[in-house]
């Protein structure tokens, strides 16, 4: 019997492509079908949602203030409004609102939850999760408005199954009257209108549930996340920042950026290439030096990003990166995120990375100052305690060449130590918002090479890069 071509001799190790063939197809399904809700519109139907929520929570919490003090004991806050039924609702109610609540909650947990109480915490956890998908009379709505009543002209065929849902739109395949093969993302309805008025409003019931530290200013926060939100909303800009990235790394054969089709891209959808792949985590599955030079690939990318391009997708989000086994291409996605990196702001985390090879303790702290990542009115322990955190971190980058992400203790250390820094009220304090998204893409990153189990030469990625 002749042996197929594509065949691999006897023995011989399973290819990379062979591998990932073999991932579970349930890491590729499309959101499923119990999952489809409506998202509502209007801000007076997304007012009386959140208004239903508090009212309900406030009821609660009254009523177990008066048992407590029946009891004669001291009503506990986030004991009455925290249960694990209310948790559940709080959830259920910011995730069927999408858009503006739902993202709030994802930002707020990424960077603040050394600080808050576990019960806040999970909730807002709970949030990056995917999204309910709108169902099908809402679909159809939403493209007619997007293109028209004529929109089935433009598409030889479309999925109504969503690939994906997540905060602000959800994303379906479709092949254009063209003939080519389409991810196209659809914003939810009256999601852009009510940016503003949701985040009030959620931050209201934040504020409200005297869960949120009071030490700890939310204006910030805030005010980027109002920014953030109006940025990924705009699917034009993104559309921009798409092609952008696309040219800057045509070159680079390890990656892969969709195409886009501004011809068929409006304010409220977002057409590109449909790119085959795999999610990310699938590499896991892939052989030892094929983890090892993605993670690398990636690790260098998010510095030339910050040092060569001065441009940044900041959002760690796993979902952003996919995998072609047949070629071995990462597949980027999502530019929704993109910011401009000041000039100042890149070099003085250059000026940050060489104090850090170096060892230079001092100059470590001048430059975390010029970030603003400390507060100026620090006192000298509290500052000494966030410096010795940033000389662990430094560590991985002056020690042995190769650095075993799935044996290092490093993260588990810094994040002990960041939850025992975060109880000291004095240190409670957000980084300008450059510094901080930054500060995410790199943890996210991290996070990534844990979970595929890599080994990379993070001194020789650094030296490369310091200048």
């Amino acid at each position: 019997m002749t042996k197929a071509p594509d065949e691999p001799p006897p023995g011989a190790a399973p290819s990379d492509a062979e591998r990932l063939r073999a991932v579970p197809t349930e890491r590729l399904r499309a959101v499923p079908t119990e999952r489809l809700r409506a998202v509502p519109t209007g801000r007076f139907a997304r007012f009386t949602r959140l208004g239903g929520l508090a009212t309900g929570l406030a009821g609660q919490a009254v009523a177990g203030r008066a048992q407590a003090a029946l009891t004669g004991r001291a009503p506990d806050m986030a004991a009455l409004l925290l249960t694990p039924r209310n948790v559940t609702r709080i959830t259920d109610r910011l995730s069927e609102m999408r858009g503006a609540a739902m993202k709030l909650g994802q930002l707020l947990s990424m960077e603040t939850g050394d600080v808050l109480p576990p019960e806040l915490a999970d909730i807002l956890a709970r949030l990056r999760a995917d999204a309910d998908a709108m169902p099908p009379a809402q679909l159809k709505a939403v493209l007619a408005a997007a293109y028209g009543d004529g929109f089935r002209r433009l598409f030889r065929s479309f999925d109504t199954r969503p690939l994906a849902a997540a905060s602000i739109g959800q994303v379906h395949r479709a092949t254009a009257a063209d003939g080519m093969r389409l991810a196209l993302k659809l914003q939810y309805p009256g999601v852009r209108a009510s940016i503003d008025s949701d985040l009030d409003n959620v931050a209201a019931l934040i504020r409200w549930s005297g869960l949120w530290p009071r030490d700890l200013d939310i204006a910030p926060l805030m005010a980027e996340a109002r920014r953030q939100l109006h940025e990924e909303a705009d699917y034009a800009r993104e559309g921009r920042y798409l092609s952008r990235f696309g040219a800057l790394l045509a070159d680079d054969p390890r990656f892969r950026v969709p195409e886009h089709r501004a011809d068929l891209s409006t304010r409220d959808a977002l057409a590109m290439s449909f790119e085959p792949s795999l999610p990310i985590e699938a590499l896991a599955e892939a052989a030892p030096a094929t983890r090892d030079a993605a993670a690398e690939a990636l690790i260098a990318l998010c510095l030339r990003e910050l040092f060569e391009f001065r441009l940044m997708q900041t959002d760690p989000n796993f979902a952003n990166y996919q995998w072609d086994a047949e070629t071995g291409q990462i597949v980027l996605l999502d530019f929704g995120a993109t910011r401009e990196i000041p000039e100042a702001l890149a070099e003085g985390h250059r000026r940050l990375l060489r104090a850090g090879l170096e060892g230079a303790r001092s100059d470590i702290l001048a430059e975390l100052q010029a970030i603003g990542f400390l507060k100026p009115d620090i006192s000298a322990p509290h500052r000494e305690a966030i410096v010795d955190m940033a000389e662990m971190g430094f560590s991985a980058l002056r020690g042995p060449p190769t650095f075993d992400f799935a044996t290092s203790r490093l993260a588990d250390d810094l994040r002990q130590r960041g939850q025992v820094i975060g109880q000291e009220r004095e240190l409670w304090h957000i980084p300008p918002a450059d510094t901080l998204f930054l500060q995410r893409k790199i943890g996210g990153l991290y996070l990534l090479a844990t979970r595929l189990g890599a080994r990379v030469d993070l001194p020789r990625i650094a030296r490369a890069f310091a200048g």
